[in-house]
């Protein structure tokens, strides 16, 4: 593994001496630290052979980001990995994302195994793909492992490219690439604790008062030791904190959860409990966040009939569409560009202003062709019909 600034020099002036597309991937160590870091960055080229960078020993790899910058990137399901890239200075131009290619060619089983086993025949090792990847030195097995998810990614895009040619796909496919290199980073979610699993459960604002500060401080403590906060405290825990209200350490200990805790932690969870019960109403959360868009399709029927119609109409002819080309719904158009539509459609509801609205959402040149006609005769058709 390359592990200091000697052997990243020789592998960046390997890499760019290279030819051809660049395999790449990154290992994050999910479930164990805190963040979504690489551990691990794995590159294959032809003329330079495969490299294992340790990014903890080598954080800035903007350099090879640099040599590479020219190149094409090939990852599986690109958008997991290119956030962690980016902080370590890796940002390519252009990429081909094996995964996509897979859903848009219609592969009902688009993991990096499947595909290299239905598409190249080849089976993958497996069984390393959870642990953790923070882990050092890594053990001998973990890095077969690591090189072999770059081994054969060029010859998957390779077959990739010439299935979506057959199909009439292969532009359709080059501007989703493209769109994928050109997004700019995510940004911050807003109200994250509001993702804590369970909370469909929890109604009162004084309990989401609860969940807030227990994730906070949750989330404080992960971070400060580079743990996975469910390692800290699972969201259950914080859930059922927050529907009993627990006046006490004592209460809190009583909770599923909390009964292995210590008495420190104990009292410090308890803490976060009792500033959430003491806050006024007017700093107590909302029910939900404010709604930008459409309402939840469930209301529709009952807030405006004209539109639920619609939207019935529209997700049918998607749907159809869908099949005929062969790929999932979500690929073709999301579902929440359709219900933008559907709940406010252009006027008149013509191919020209639908186009437009579709593009003004963020569909593609690819997409707009093709649900263009299907969703003007959704709009247009006769509800009673």
């Amino acid at each position: 593994m390359i592990a200091d600034a000697a052997a990243l020099a020789e592998a960046v002036a390997a890499f760019a001496a290279g030819t051809g597309p660049v395999a790449v991937d990154a290992e994050r160590a999910s479930g164990y630290r805190y963040g979504q870091r690489a551990y691990l960055v794995q590159l294959r080229r032809a003329g330079a052979g495969t490299a294992l960078i340790d990014p903890v020993a080598c954080p800035d790899l903007s350099g090879l980001g640099e040599a590479l910058k020219d190149a094409e990137w090939v990852l599986h399901a690109a958008t997991q990995d290119l956030p962690c890239l980016r902080e370590i200075g890796m940002v390519p131009t252009r990429l081909f994302d094996t995964e996509l290619a897979g859903r848009l060619a219609g592969f009902p089983r688009v993991g990096l195994g499947a595909m290299v086993e239905s598409v190249l025949g080849y089976v993958l090792e497996k069984g390393h793909s959870a642990v953790d990847w923070s882990t050092r030195p890594l053990p001998e097995p973990w890095l077969r492992y690591a090189a072999l998810d770059v081994e054969l990614l060029v010859d998957l895009r390779d077959a990739l490219e010439a299935e979506l040619e057959r199909q009439g796909k292969l532009e359709w496919a080059r501007q989703e690439f493209d769109a994928i290199a050109a997004a700019p980073p995510a940004e911050p979610r807003k109200d994250p604790w509001r993702r804590t699993s369970g909370m469909h459960k929890v109604r009162r604002r004084r309990q989401l008062a609860v969940v807030r500060e227990l994730w906070e401080t949750r989330d404080r403590i992960a971070r400060r030791r580079d743990v996975s906060p469910g390692k800290v405290l699972g969201d259950a825990a914080i859930v059922e904190a927050a529907l009993a209200l627990p006046p006490n350490a004592h209460a809190l200990a009583a909770l599923n959860g909390f009964g292995r805790v210590n008495r420190r932690q104990l009292e410090q969870w308890q803490a976060a409990v009792d500033r959430a019960k003491a806050l006024p109403e007017a700093q107590l959360p909302p029910p939900g966040q404010p709604v930008t868009g459409p309402p939840p399709p469930r209301a529709w029927a009952d807030k405006d009939p004209a539109a639920a119609a619609r939207l019935s109409a529209a997700r049918a002819a998607v749907t159809a569409l869908a099949e005929r080309l062969a790929m999932p719904q979500e690929n073709l158009i999301t579902p929440d560009t359709v219900r933008r539509v559907c709940w406010e459609p252009p006027q008149p509801a013509d191919a020209a202003s639908v186009a437009a609205a579709l593009a003004r959402h963020g569909a593609r040149p690819w997409q707009v062709e093709q649900v263009t006609p299907v969703l003007v005769a959704a709009l247009t058709a006769d509800p009673g019909a």
